[in-house]
């Protein structure tokens, strides 16, 4: 056995795509070794900036032998009445390399057909190891670009490329690089090119040359120095795990140090400073006793020569940066927000779509009609309809957008608007990712619903809809967020009910391109998806997903449902659920239709009727309720007399009027059921 190293040496990678393609080159690299045949122990993997790499340990010499039964046509086709061989026969022995020798009969399902054993001896693993090339190639990313005259699509430029099998060079080429053992270290600290005699060097021969190969160590580094930092200097450095994610991903080899800028600008609101620190230079904040501390920290991709110069640059840079958002803070507060509205008419929310200014006048009737359901204060939806993008045309917006909304609240509180008025131009966004909360008022519950569903329906409306990984107005996550804030919310209203005001309302503003009647069918079908997500991240079963996602639902009641079917199945509920599904399944092969008790044959029939007398209207009131605990009680009361029912009762008579009585009263059962759940979905 030998380890196998396969490196990809890049142009600097975008931070973002590091860890998702060191995933993707490990996956590709373990089926090729699983479709190849090839046993091996564990697979290592390394990223960097500037390079992707995996380490398979422990790689047999050679691959499994293989041993298959085939199977070729019937023999009937196989063979003519005289037992000769037809062509059919011998074109499948001769198209898997065997005779009609190696041909045999064997019974499968009844039917006889032929079969061949076929036996291929393991080739040695490094006369398969050049396949690792289309590995390399079969990578995809979410952008891609060119380079020279190459006609491959990759995120960066390839610019050297290690296969090492043991100390043995896995020779391919790709757009003109070859492959060796030859790496490179961290871009200005290491001198000259690095040889890797063999995997297990890998990592120590990087780190000789100031690369740290493995992300989860660069990451323990950089959190260990920032918290000594931290320490010595008594702060407090929150390390938000997306920013150190992204840090991580843009050194080598990493060394922590700090920075200050002039104490006036900490006047500035703190998310501005926030922002200009941790999304545009990558900085992490200082805290001192919980107050925002004019010092910031960054991480240096080199070592600790002249931190001072280094420190000093990055103080200047922010001091830029402050300096431009005290500018626009400034300007933005001599600016009324009613003298602004008008300017959303000349920015484009999108080309069929029109413009921001008509959307939020969309969205504000949406709003309107929406506010009795949240009890919010119809005056203040009205006015925080009106101005929910206005500060879209601040300078600070403008300038940095992830602060849309955030700057709006505090321009409208400067400015004397009612404070459930302001926040619901920062909540309108909300939530803004997986994990983030709803809005906390109601008027800002009602605005971000509006918002997300006039987006959402808009954009299947002149068929912008999300196929694969693409979606590029993040229409799921906004779908998330619907169904979110109508969980949290607890609104009891149906998602169906929703789209199809936010439809109507759009087909009077004519932005519609598709049939209404198609849009609307596309909505269901992705929010019925959204559900399904949304119970999947509660952990609900996936039989009792598919046996709750049946009728349009509210939120709440099918979180209620789901909860109840969930704790149901998890008792000994197998008879019932076999007697429930058995009524549904036999009541498929009549209609509903009037039960007369005068056709009945037996105690048996009368007792079923009797019960379901009893428990149908309740059971139809506790589904009503959102009561499904209780639903299910009342079903269960039924096991015993659908059983007896069974077992002395044949459905299907052969006079025509007691079958069709029979199967009414089927149908009537069939119907009580299913308001509960689809018991056919659930696997016993």
């Amino acid at each position: 056995m030998r380890d196998l190293l396969l490196e990809i040496g890049l142009e600097e990678l975008p931070a973002q795509y590091v860890l998702r393609s060191e995933k993707q080159l490990a996956e590709r690299v373990d089926a090729f070794l699983k479709e190849a045949r090839v046993d091996f122990g564990s697979i290592e993997v390394y990223s960097t900036p500037r390079r992707l790499a995996v380490i398979v340990r422990d790689v047999a010499e050679t691959q499994q032998d293989l041993t298959e039964t085939l199977r070729g046509p019937a023999k009937k086709i196989a063979q003519d009445a005289e037992g000769n061989w037809s062509k059919a026969a011998q074109g499948f022995a001769r198209g898997r390399g065997l005779t009609v020798e190696d041909l045999y009969f064997a019974e499968e399902k009844g039917v006889e057909y032929v079969f061949a054993e076929r036996h291929e001896k393991g080739k040695e693993t490094v006369s398969l190891l050049n396949g690792l090339e289309d590995v390399i190639r079969s990578l995809t990313f979410p952008k891609n670009m060119k380079w020279g005259t190459s006609s491959l699509r990759y995120m960066r430029p390839i610019r050297w490329l290690i296969a090492l099998f043991g100390q043995d060079i896995i020779d391919f080429t790709i757009e003109g690089v070859n492959t060796n053992n030859v790496t490179r270290g961290h871009r200005f600290l290491s001198k000259g090119d690095v040889v890797i005699s063999s995997p297990a060097e890998y990592v120590q021969t990087l780190e000789s040359a100031f690369v740290m190969a493995n992300y989860e160590m660069r990451k323990a580094e950089i959190e260990r120095q920032i918290q000594e930092l931290a320490t010595k200097q008594g702060w407090t450095i929150p390390l938000d795990a997306d920013l150190l994610e992204e840090v991580t991903n843009l050194v080598e080899w990493p060394t922590a140090l700090f920075g200050e800028f002039d104490e006036a600008y900490l006047d500035l609101p703190e998310e501005v400073l926030i922002t200009t620190m941790k999304e545009h230079q990558r900085y992490f904040p200082v805290y001192l006793d919980g107050t925002l501390k004019n010092y910031f920290v960054t991480v240096r991709n080199g070592n600790a020569e002249h931190l001072e110069n280094v420190a000093r640059g990055n103080e200047k840079v922010i001091r830029a940066r402050l300096a431009d958002a005290v500018f626009f803070y400034e300007e933005d507060k001599k600016t009324k927000i009613d003298d602004q509205l008008g300017r959303l008419d000349r920015i484009v929310f999108h080309e069929k779509l029109g413009t921001t200014g008509a959307k939020a006048r969309r969205v504000t009737k949406i709003a309107k009609e929406l506010a009795a359901l949240f009890e919010a204060d119809l005056e203040k939806v009205s006015r925080a309809g009106a101005i929910h993008k206005f500060d879209l045309v601040s300078q600070m917006v403008y300038e940095f957008t992830e602060l849309q909304g955030i700057m709006g609240e505090k321009y409208a509180l400067q400015q004397g608007e009612d404070k459930e008025v302001a926040a619901a131009i920062r909540e309108h966004y909300m939530p803004r990712f997986a994990g983030d909360a709803s809005p906390e008022t109601a008027t800002g519950a009602v605005l971000a619903l509006a918002d997300k569903l006039d987006s959402i329906a808009a954009f299947f409306g002149i068929g912008m809809i999300p196929s694969g990984s693409q979606d590029p107005f993040a229409l799921r996550r906004q779908a998330q967020g619907v169904v979110q804030i109508l969980g949290d919310w607890k609104i009891d209203l149906s998602i169906d009910t929703l789209l199809s005001k936010v439809v109507e309302l759009q087909l009077e503003a004519g932005l519609y391109e598709a049939d209404k009647e198609q849009v609307k069918a596309q909505l269901d079908d992705f929010f019925k998806l959204r559900l399904k997500y949304r119970l999947q991240e509660q952990q609900v079963r996936y039989d009792v997903i598919d046996a709750v996602l049946t009728t349009s639902l509210t939120v709440v009641r099918l979180d209620a449902r789901a909860d109840a079917i969930q704790e149901f199945v998890s008792t000994d509920a197998k008879a019932l659920i076999e007697q429930l599904s058995r009524v549904v399944n036999i009541s498929k092969k009549g209609e509903a239709g009037d039960v007369d008790p005068s056709l009945f044959e037996n105690d048996h029939e009368i007792a079923l009727h009797d019960a379901i007398e009893q428990t149908a209207p309740a059971t139809a009131d506790a589904v009503e309720m959102g009561d499904y605990k209780k639903a299910l009680d009342l079903l269960q009361q039924l096991e015993s007399p659908i059983m007896m029912y069974f077992e002395h009762t044949m459905v299907m008579s052969d006079d025509e009027a007691v079958r069709q009585n029979r199967l009414h009263e089927m149908n009537r059962l069939a119907t009580t059921i299913k308001r509960v759940a689809d018991f056919n979905a659930l696997v016993l």
